[in-house]
């Protein structure tokens, strides 16, 4: 029997998008170094991949405010410079963009099409700091919510979003925070840019208890995210039995990443990829699809997405344990007690 194929989206069009004022933390050499891991993973015969397009103006009224993407993209026009004081924009930008957010669409209709089972997005811009109305956080248009908005659309009544980059996705958790059909999981530092994403935010109306926030210290490592992991991620996952998980991954949660404190290494993240695979697969359908965020120091990116890919094509890791120091357990109990209005975790 032929192994089922992995679907990959990828364009030389993100390339494109580059910071003309000098270096910036997220720059194409991210993606050089994105690829280098999942193509070194995951061998071209059970590669698939995926032809991007720019996403449409109804698509993206979705989940952003149609005046915010009309005036984005006047400023774009303008060729280059800066819509806020982290996110730039160049020559390349708008059709990068553009081209991403179809690409995190069209891997969500492959994957809800049953043409594919699981998936990689390799993206940029990233895009889960977006918020409905304005960029921030280098994001212009958010691409993890613009896939899970496709499956709603295809049909879907129930869609997960495991975010692992270390900065609060506030722009996907704004999107969907009253909606019960999409449930949202963030495991990310705090404090921390963007300065939301505390375990006391659930989700409003009938979206209560439907965002799931892990809010923890500086310094936390394997054994940490492990413990969030078998204790609240999946417990959640396995009760609300979603008909797809996308994973908004950053690696930036890695210990040598410059932009945070978090001690995860790179075999974490195939740990906590393998146990999102098992949960999708224990639930019958198998679909999954990663769309890569933030991380900034590029070993350790590249090292972390292998791992991913090592996933993918059938490798298997263990979530870490041990004992947790009392910031760590007082941060996933805050998260437990928040969402026991919804949830026996």
């Amino acid at each position: 029997m032929t192994a089922a194929p992995i679907a990959v989206v990828d364009d030389p069009r993100f390339d494109a998008h580059e910071d003309p004022s000098g270096p910036h933390p997220e720059c194409p050499e991210r993606l050089a170094a994105a690829r280098s891991g999942l193509y070194g993973a995951v061998d071209p015969a059970r590669r698939r991949l995926i032809e991007t397009r720019p996403a449409s103006e109804s698509e993206l009224s979705r989940v952003h405010v149609a005046k915010y993407v009309t005036e984005l993209e006047a400023r774009l026009a303008r060729g280059q410079g800066a819509l806020d004081p982290d996110t730039y924009f160049s020559r390349g930008t708008r059709e990068a963009a553009w081209h991403a957010a179809g690409g995190a669409i069209e891997l969500a209709a492959q994957l809800v099409q049953g043409r594919a089972q699981r998936g990689v997005a390799l993206l940029r811009p990233p895009g889960h700091h977006a918020v409905p109305d304005s960029s921030m956080g280098f994001c212009l248009l958010n691409n993890v919510a613009l896939a899970a908005s496709e499956a709603l659309a295809s049909g879907l009544s129930r869609v997960a979003i495991v975010d692992w980059d270390v900065h609060h996705g506030n722009g996907t958790q704004d999107m969907f925070y009253a909606d019960p059909r999409v449930l949202f999981i963030s495991l990310h530092q705090w404090p921390l840019y963007p300065g939301t994403g505390a375990a006391r935010e659930i989700g409003s109306g009938a979206g209560l208890g439907f965002t799931a926030n892990l809010a923890l210290p500086p310094g936390s490592g394997d054994e940490v995210y492990g413990a969030a992991f078998r204790e609240v991620v999946l417990p959640m996952l396995r009760s609300y039995a979603p008909e797809l998980v996308l994973v908004s991954a950053g690696f930036d949660a890695h210990a040598r990443d410059p932009l945070a404190a978090m001690q995860l290494s790179t075999a974490c993240y195939g740990a906590m990829a393998s146990a999102l695979v098992d949960l999708v697969d224990s639930l019958g359908h198998g679909r999954i699809g990663f769309l890569l965020e933030g991380g900034y120091d590029l070993s350790a990116l590249e090292g972390s997405v292998g791992q991913v890919g090592r996933t993918l094509v059938g490798a298997r890791s263990e979530l870490a344990s041990g004992t947790l120091r009392d910031a760590e357990r007082q941060a996933i109990e805050a998260t437990r007690r928040a969402l026991a209005v919804r949830w026996q975790l």
